[in-house]
C-alpha cells in the first residue's frame, strides 16, 4: 500500500490527506482526521460486522451502517465488505488490488474532480489472500434510490408518487453527471438505478443533485471510446423514446451522430437481455460452485483448529449466536458413510415410528381447535445481557411474558450472568426453563458432559423444573452425528436430573420439520430414556409464511405429526413444546437462515403472531417459546451500539397476545374460504372476541355466519390498526374484533 494518495478537495475548500497503517491482521490507508493512536483499532472494528446499526445490502457483498468518531463528532458511515474466498477473486486482488482499494482510489479521484460521491473515510485490507477487505465512506442520507424512481416511472405514476422530480430534469442531470464523471476520465461500468441517489431540486423542473455510488468497478486514467461511454448511457431503463433522445442529446451536446444513436440502442437491448438471463446463470454458477468447491463463509466466522478432522471443524459464530462447521457436503457424507450401519437402524426405527403414528396424526390434526387452546403458553428464549441488565429485566417486565427459557451454555466455565438472570426472573414469578446444548467435545468427553449436567442441575433447579437435553440434535455442527450419540448424552443428563425432585426432562430438541430425525430418537433402543414432553425447534421460516406447506404439510401438520410421534413412541408422552422459533431479518450475518428466507420487522411481527395462533390456539402444542428476545438478525430486540435497546414490531406483537388474550380461550376455528382465518374466542368474562386475518390480499372483513357485526380492536402484527370510521379489512395482520 501507497502512503498519501490524492486529496479529497470538499466543498468547505479543505484538503485532507490519508495516512498508511498496518497491524498484524489488517492494513490499509485512513483520512488524516481520525486521530493516529487510535486509528488502528478503530480499523478493527469497523471491519466486525458486530459493529453494524443496520444493513444496507446483503448479497454477495455486504452494506451496513456504523458510526465513527471525527473532528466534528461521531458521524455516520457506510462499511462495503468484499469477500475475496474464490480463486478468481483472489487472483484479481493481486493483479488488479481488491475491490475495495478500487472503490477507494475511484472515490478519492472523483471527489477530487468535484464528482458527487461519498466522502471515503477509510481503506482496509486483510493480510490473508483469502481475507477480506472494506470500504468505508460517509453515509450518504436523505437521497432517494434512484432505482424506486425508475419504477415508478416504468409503471407510469411517477408525477404520483414522486412529483418533486420531473423525469426530464432528472434525465437532464444524469446526462451531465455522466458527461463530467466521464472526463475525469472515469468509466464507471455499473451505472445502474441502484447507484444513483436522487435529492429533488427547489422546484420539479429544477436538476435534482445526485450522488454516485459503487465504484468498485470503475476504470481510471485513459480517455473513455464511444462504446465504453456508450455502455454506461444504456444501463438506464429508460424505454420512453422522448427520454432516450433527450439522455442522448443532453449527454453529447449537439454532437450525437447516427451511428452513436444507433450504437446506444443496440448496447440497451444487449444490456437488458442480459439483464434477463443474468438470475438463471447466476443460479447455476452457484449449484456448480456448491458442487465444486464447498460453501464459503462470512469473513468473521473463525478458522477451524489445524488439522481438525470433519467432524471437530466446528467453530462458535458469534454473530448468529450458534456453531459453524468447517466442512463440504463431500467431507459430511464421508463420516456419515462411515456410520451406515447406524444410520440404517435409525432409518428402520423412523419408518416404524412414521408407520405407528399414522392414526394419532389424523385424530390430532381433526381435533385442532376443537379443545381450547390458550396463548398463556406463549414465552420468549433468552439469554443475559451484561452491557446493561437493568434495561433487560425492564424490558421483560414490558414485554409481560411469563414463561422464559434460559439456554445454559455447559461448556462454559462460569455462568455467574445466567444464574442471576435466573434468580431475578423466578423472583418476578416467571416460569423458567433451561436448554442444555452440546459440544463435540462434550459428545466426546462423557466425564465432562456429565460434570457440567450436575453443577447446572444443582444451580439451576431451585428456579425452575423443565430441563431440555441437547440442541439441534440432527444438526452436526452442533457435536452430534448419530443418534446413539445423543442418546448417550441424554441417558447421562437424565440420570442426573432425576435426583432433583419435579425436574421434568424435554428433548430431544431436533430443528426443522424433520419428522425422520425425531421418529428415529424417539423408536430407537439403547438406553433406558424417556421425555417428559417432547421438544422441538419447529422453524418453518425456510417456507416463508406459516400458513405455507413443505413436504405437504403446513404448521397445523407439522405440529400434528410431532407430536403423534411423541404419542406413539416409547421415549415420548403426548406432550409438544416448540422450544425456539422465529424468522430471520435482512441484516446480513446475524440472520442464521441466509438472506433468502430473511423478512422485513413488519413481516416478521405477522408471522409471530399467526404462528403463536396456530401452535396454542389448536391446542396441538403447550408451549412455544421464540428464539431469542435481544439479538440482531432475529430478536425481538435489536441491540444498539450505545447500549439501548430497541423495540421491534415482533416485541409490540408478542406484548399485544399476551395483553388481549391471556385471560381468553380459543374455542374454535370458524369456516372461512382459503387463505383467511377466523379463530373464536372466549375471555374469562364470558365475552364473544374473533381473531381473523387472511394470506390472499387486503379483504372486507365479513363475520361468519351468525356472529352478527364486529369492530375491530387491535392489530396484532406488524399492520397498524384500521381507522375508526373505516370498515373492517383482513390482511396479513391478525386483527382482534368484538362481536356485538
Amino acid at each position: 500500500m501507497g502512503g498519501e494518495v490524492s486529496p479529497r478537495v470538499d466543498p468547505a475548500g479543505a484538503a485532507p490527506a490519508f495516512r498508511s497503517f498496518a497491524t498484524a491482521d489488517w492494513r490499509g490507508e485512513a483520512t488524516t482526521r481520525l486521530d493516529a493512536a487510535s486509528l488502528a483499532g478503530e480499523a478493527c472494528r469497523l471491519a466486525d460486522p458486530a459493529c453494524a446499526t443496520r444493513t444496507l445490502h446483503w448479497g454477495r457483498n455486504y452494506l451496513y451502517v456504523t458510526t465513527l468518531e471525527l473532528p466534528e463528532g461521531a458521524v455516520e458511515v457506510v462499511v462495503k465488505q468484499f469477500r475475496h474466498d474464490g480463486r478468481r477473486a483472489q487472483l484479481d486482488r493481486r493483479l488488479k488490488g481488491s475491490k475495495a482499494e478500487r472503490s477507494f482510489r475511484a472515490a478519492v479521484a472523483l471527489a477530487a474532480a468535484g464528482i458527487p460521491t461519498p466522502e471515503p473515510l477509510l481503506l482496509v485490507e486483510s493480510t490473508r489472500p483469502n481475507g477480506p477487505s472494506f470500504f468505508v465512506c460517509r453515509l450518504a442520507s436523505g437521497g432517494l434510490e434512484a432505482r424506486y424512481y425508475f419504477r415508478a416511472l416504468l409503471a407510469g405514476r411517477e408525477a404520483e408518487e414522486y412529483p418533486a422530480v420531473a423525469p426530464e430534469a432528472l434525465v437532464d442531470a444524469i446526462a451531465h453527471l455522466l458527461r463530467r464523471l466521464h472526463a475525469v476520465p472515469c468509466w464507471h461500468r455499473d451505472v445502474s438505478i441502484g447507484n444513483l441517489l436522487i435529492t429533488p431540486g427547489a422546484s420539479p423542473s429544477e436538476a435534482p443533485h445526485l450522488v454516485l455510488l459503487d465504484l468498485n468497478r470503475c476504470r481510471l486514467s485513459r480517455p473513455l471510446s464511444t462504446s465504453e461511454r456508450t455502455r454506461d448511457l444504456c444501463r438506464l431503463p429508460l424505454l420512453r423514446p422522448d427520454l432516450q433522445a433527450r439522455l442522448l442529446q443532453a449527454y453529447w451536446q449537439g454532437d450525437l451522430t447516427a451511428a452513436r444513436r444507433a450504437l446506444y440502442r443496440l448496447d440497451q437491448r444487449l444490456f437488458l437481455a442480459r439483464h434477463r438471463i443474468k438470475p438463471a446463470l447466476r443460479a447455476l454458477g452457484s449449484r456448480l460452485r456448491g458442487l465444486l468447491a464447498g460453501r464459503t463463509v462470512h469473513p468473521h466466522i473463525p478458522l477451524p483448529p489445524v488439522g481438525a478432522r470433519v467432524q471437530d471443524r466446528a467453530v462458535w459464530d458469534p454473530l448468529s449466536d450458534q456453531p459453524h462447521l468447517h466442512a463440504g457436503r463431500s467431507g459430511r457424507a464421508l463420516v456419515r458413510l462411515q456410520a451406515a450401519p447406524t444410520h440404517l437402524r435409525a432409518l428402520a426405527a423412523a419408518t416404524v415410528g412414521l408407520v405407528r403414528a399414522r392414526g394419532r396424526y389424523r385424530e390430532l390434526l381433526d381435533g385442532a381447535f376443537r379443545q381450547p387452546g390458550s396463548i398463556d403458553g406463549l414465552g420468549v428464549a433468552l439469554r443475559p445481557w451484561p452491557q446493561d441488565p437493568p434495561a433487560l429485566l425492564t424490558a421483560v417486565d414490558e414485554l409481560g411474558v411469563r414463561r422464559f427459557l434460559l439456554r445454559l451454555h455447559p461448556w462454559a466455565e462460569r455462568h455467574d450472568d445466567e444464574e442471576a438472570l435466573a434468580r431475578e426472573l423466578a423472583a418476578r414469578g416467571c416460569e423458567l426453563a433451561f436448554a442444555l446444548p452440546q459440544t463435540r467435545e462434550l459428545v466426546r468427553d462423557r466425564p465432562r458432559w456429565r460434570a457440567a449436567v450436575a453443577e447446572l442441575a444443582e444451580r439451576f433447579s431451585p428456579f425452575g423444573r423443565h430441563f431440555q437435553v441437547g440442541q439441534a440434535i440432527n444438526r452436526s455442527k452442533w457435536g452430534v452425528w448419530t443418534p446413539a450419540e445423543y442418546l448417550g448424552l441424554a441417558a447421562d443428563a437424565a440420570e442426573i436430573l432425576r435426583q432433583h425432585p419435579g425436574v421434568e426432562i424435554l428433548g430431544p430438541a431436533v430443528i426443522d420439520f424433520e419428522p425422520h430425525a425425531l421418529a428415529a430418537v424417539l423408536g430407537l433402543g439403547g438406553p433406558e430414556l424417556r421425555f417428559d414432553a417432547v421438544s422441538a425447534l419447529l422453524y418453518v421460516d425456510r417456507r416463508g409464511a406459516p400458513e405455507n406447506h413443505q413436504l405437504g404439510f403446513d404448521t397445523l401438520g407439522k405440529l400434528a405429526l410431532f407430536r403423534a410421534l411423541a404419542a406413539t413412541s416409547r421415549r415420548g408422552a403426548d406432550r409438544l413444546w416448540v422450544t425456539e422459533v422465529n424468522w430471520p431479518l435482512r441484516e446480513g450475518p446475524h440472520s442464521p437462515a441466509g438472506r433468502k428466507v430473511a423478512v422485513d420487522e413488519a413481516t416478521q411481527a405477522d408471522y409471530l403472531a399467526r404462528y403463536a395462533l396456530l401452535a396454542l390456539g389448536s391446542g396441538l402444542a403447550e408451549r412455544v417459546y421464540w428464539w431469542q428476545l435481544v439479538a440482531k438478525g432475529y430478536g425481538l430486540i435489536d441491540p444498539q451500539p450505545d447500549g439501548t435497546l430497541r423495540r421491534r414490531p415482533a416485541f409490540a406483537a408478542l406484548r399485544g397476545l399476551r395483553a388481549h388474550l391471556a385471560d381468553a380461550t380459543v374455542v374454535g376455528r370458524r369456516p372461512a374460504p382459503p387463505g383467511t382465518w377466523w379463530l373464536e374466542v372466549r375471555t374469562r368474562a364470558g365475552e364473544a372476541r374473533l381473531l381473523g386475518w387472511s394470506t390472499v390480499g387486503r379483504l372486507a372483513a365479513v363475520p361468519p355466519a351468525g356472529l352478527g357485526t364486529i369492530r375491530e380492536i387491535a392489530a396484532l402484527g406488524g399492520g397498524a390498526p384500521a381507522p375508526e370510521a373505516a370498515a373492517p379489512i383482513l390482511d396479513a395482520t391478525v386483527r382482534l374484533f368484538a362481536v356485538d
